[in-house]
């Protein structure tokens, strides 16, 4: 893994671990948080299981992190059927185009997306 894929998964984890949560503390990754149609019409506990779990998401391994980046994890929720994707992906500043640098927090902005794993 190359010093520039530590730094993309720590700002990965970072930005992943603060959502849902005020920005008082701690390095502020700009970014957005998003969620696809279906978890938006799944019950506000099944969103706030989703948002925990998301947040919490400790396992990659070389399957699911081939890069290194920590950048998409998948889970199940505690009813053992919904199958739960999260995925980050790096824009410009202006969220048009894909950002070439996704290191460089002045011209990256990160978009966090809960799915439901179908809907990938």
């Amino acid at each position: 893994m190359t010093n520039k894929s530590n730094l993309i998964a720590q700002q990965n984890d970072d930005f992943r671990k603060a959502m849902g949560k005020p920005f008082l503390m701690g390095p502020r990754i700009p970014g957005k948080y998003v969620m696809s149609q279906g978890v938006s019409h799944m019950t506000p506990d099944k969103k706030i299981e989703i948002l925990i779990k998301t947040r919490e998401f400790d396992e990659f391994n070389e399957g699911n992190n081939p890069h290194g980046e920590r950048d998409m994890g998948r889970f199940k929720l505690e009813d053992n059927k919904t199958d739960i994707l999260w995925k980050i992906d790096y824009y410009d500043i202006n969220y048009e185009f894909l950002s070439n640098d996704p290191s460089d927090l002045s011209k990256t902005r990160r978009v966090l997306k809960t799915m439901l794993s179908c809907e990938y």
